[in-house]
């Protein structure tokens, strides 16, 4: 892997070198921009898969030597898996019977998010910024669609689920994540965990210049399934029927057999 990311920094020295060509007096000084790049845009989920890391390269056009001497630019990298409707029930004991009392709908929330930074979000930026946006995952962002129940219960649902995911691994943050390997060049190594969802994931790269937003690029990356795991879930999804008379027939014949190897005579 290291030989790909390494022509690739080489690529985008040569093409930033180009770019920060001084302008005349007259002009304008050009406005910082991204260019990112990533190490893979296809991730195999095998029988075996137990996570992997994916590297994501990048560098600063028209850059401000000064600026970027004393920490003025900051980038921050998110892996945003499919979104999908969450829904979070609360149990409550009526009569003696633990009931799903009551629920929220969290809409377009991803299944995963794992995200790299060169520093503390926090710190990169104010709250409101980032929620303007849409860099990270701030609280504030997790905003219900529907809810049935007290207005001020509307935290503890949003504290549950992001602890569900964060226990999961399914969220996870890694402030330093972001390192700057040469003048205005850049890469960060986000991880994917085991059991990530398969599907379309969309990669963000944010630029800040003095915790102000400065500019954004995205790429696309794809998680699959191949093999045995593949064929079983395009069966789940092709043949529904089929699928659920064949898994029913297979538990039948494991029970059975298992009885038969461990009956006692």
């Amino acid at each position: 892997m290291r030989g790909p990311v390494t022509i690739a920094l080489l690529l985008l020295t040569a093409v930033n070198a180009v770019a920060q060509v001084a302008a005349p007096e007259d002009q304008t000084p050009l406005r910082e921009a991204l260019n990112i790049g990533i190490s893979s845009t296809e991730i195999a989920i095998v029988p075996d898969f137990a996570g992997t890391d994916v590297t994501l390269f990048g560098a600063i056009e028209n850059v401000d030597p000064a600026l970027l001497a004393k920490g003025g630019y900051d980038i921050v990298v998110a892996l945003e898996g499919p979104r999908d409707r969450i829904t979070m029930r609360r149990k409550e004991r009526v009569a003696g019977i633990w009931i799903n009392r009551h629920s929220v709908v969290f809409e377009a929330m991803p299944e995963s998010y794992s995200m790299a930074s060169t520093r503390d979000i926090d710190k990169i930026a104010r709250s409101s910024e980032l929620v303007t946006h849409s860099v990270g995952l701030p609280r504030a962002r997790i905003v219900p669609s529907s809810f049935s129940g007290r207005a001020e219960d509307v935290a503890l649902y949003r504290d549950a689920f992001l602890k569900l995911k964060e226990d999961s691994r399914l969220y996870q943050t890694n402030p330093g994540g972001v390192k700057f390997v040469s003048s205005s060049l850049f890469a960060a190594t986000i991880h994917i965990p085991a059991d990530i969802p398969n599907g379309a994931h969309t990669i963000r790269a944010y630029l800040f210049r003095e915790g102000r937003f400065f500019d954004e690029k995205t790429l696309q990356m794809s998680v699959v399934k191949t093999g045995v795991e593949e064929a079983i879930t395009a069966a789940a999804f092709d043949q529904p029927l089929l699928y659920g008379m064949f898994s029913v027939l297979l538990a039948v014949l494991t029970g059975w057999t298992a009885s038969l190897m461990f009956r006692r005579d």
